[in-house]
């Protein structure tokens, strides 16, 4: 009898190092989606902190507003990541070390440069204030109440801008002069002509006037007449004028006035001169450059100076009105001699000269004289002087 084999019953069972093989295969898998998930759970992590992180800061620069994003978290930093300059004269609203947060408004004031003129001075001044009047009181530069700037102290400042400081000072004096006195005329038919006696002595008047002077940086700019008070009124003088004709100085080569156009020639202290036409029955009064008599005092603007320019020499100027006697003409006044038309006065009309003396006391001397004769030469001074 042949031997029959007997066949295995089940499989053999694996080994170790199978089974290690496949745990491992199967743990790796595993692993590898655990470290897929926490790489992403990690990255959704980290978004979310940078998305809670990043800010909307509100900067306005100049005047300019711009919104910005940011994930710093202190101005400073801010100012760093924008690449953002801070001049050492600009302003800041907020501090380098304050915390930004969502919506944080930071404002940059940027300073201009401005000359700055006053009190005989410059200097350059950086500023951040808005206006004129705001940079001058940032340099506590103190204004009195007349002091004035330019420009006006509303107005906005700008970069380049010259600002001015005018010093302004206001000064009130009180001077005191002479009032002189009216001179009351009497005819007398016993005193020749031109001659004249006091009857009763006048006495000076006193009148005070308060001047307002106005200075601007020392120097003065204008001066105005502010009050006037009688202090002690003037009394009259009582003067006999005498009318008792008198030689004749001058005789005449005509009878009656020119007619129009032509000259006629009259001798004038011997000596033959050609006229254009004689006033009879002519008043004189005197003046002086002195304030009682134009209300200007030396030193002050137009002292001594003619309504035509000239300036007034005793001897020559007399006052006129230009209706009667041109500016610039020539004439003789009986008893006075050759003088030249160069001024004019509000009381001076028709036929009345008034005759310039250095001396106010002389001027008052003068008074008033009536019944002269005057002859009205021209332009051209005659070489009878």
């Amino acid at each position: 009898m042949g031997i029959i084999p007997v066949e295995g019953t089940h499989d053999q069972r694996p080994t170790g190092k199978l089974f290690a093989l496949r745990w491992k295969h199967e743990h790796l898998r595993a692993a590898l989606l655990g470290a897929i998930l926490v790489f992403a759970v990690t990255i959704m992590f980290v978004s979310l902190l940078q998305k809670a992180a990043t800010k909307n800061v509100t900067m306005v620069d100049g005047g300019i507003t711009t919104v910005l994003k940011t994930k710093t978290s202190n101005v400073l930093g801010f100012l760093e990541e924008q690449n953002i300059f801070i001049g050492p004269y600009d302003r800041v609203s907020m501090n380098a070390t304050d915390t930004l947060q969502e919506g944080s408004r930071l404002v940059i004031d940027r300073a201009v440069s401005v000359k700055i003129k006053a009190d005989g001075r410059e200097q350059i001044a950086y500023s951040t204030e808005d206006t004129v009047g705001g940079v001058i009181d940032s340099l506590n530069i103190n204004l009195s109440e007349h002091d004035r700037i330019s420009p006006a102290s509303d107005k906005p400042l700008e970069e380049g801008m010259t600002v001015s400081v005018v010093r302004v000072r206001k000064e009130v004096t009180e001077t005191k002069h002479p009032i002189a006195f009216k001179i009351v005329e009497k005819n007398n038919a016993e005193l020749e002509e031109g001659n004249t006696k006091v009857i009763s002595a006048g006495k000076n008047g006193l009148v005070v006037f308060k001047t307002e002077r106005v200075y601007e940086d020392g120097k003065l700019v204008s001066q105005e007449l502010i009050e006037k008070t009688v202090a002690q009124p003037a009394v009259q003088k009582v003067v006999a004028v005498g009318t008792k004709k008198k030689a004749e100085v001058v005789t005449l080569s005509y009878n009656g006035a020119p007619s129009a156009g032509e000259a006629k020639v009259v001798k004038l202290n011997g000596k033959s001169v050609k006229i254009k036409r004689m006033l009879s029955n002519v008043t004189l009064t005197a003046y002086s450059a002195g304030f009682a008599s134009t209300g200007k005092s030396k030193g002050d603007v137009g002292y001594g100076v003619t309504s035509s320019g000239a300036i007034v020499k005793e001897g020559r100027t007399i006052a006129v009105d230009p209706k009667v006697i041109p500016i610039g003409w020539w004439v003789y006044i009986e008893g006075i001699g050759f003088r030249r038309a160069e001024d004019t006065g509000g009381a001076i009309k028709g036929k009345k000269i008034d005759v310039y003396y250095d001396s106010e006391a002389h001027v008052n001397k003068f008074g008033l004289k009536r019944g002269f004769t005057v002859y009205v030469i021209g332009p051209v001074k005659p070489s009878a002087d």
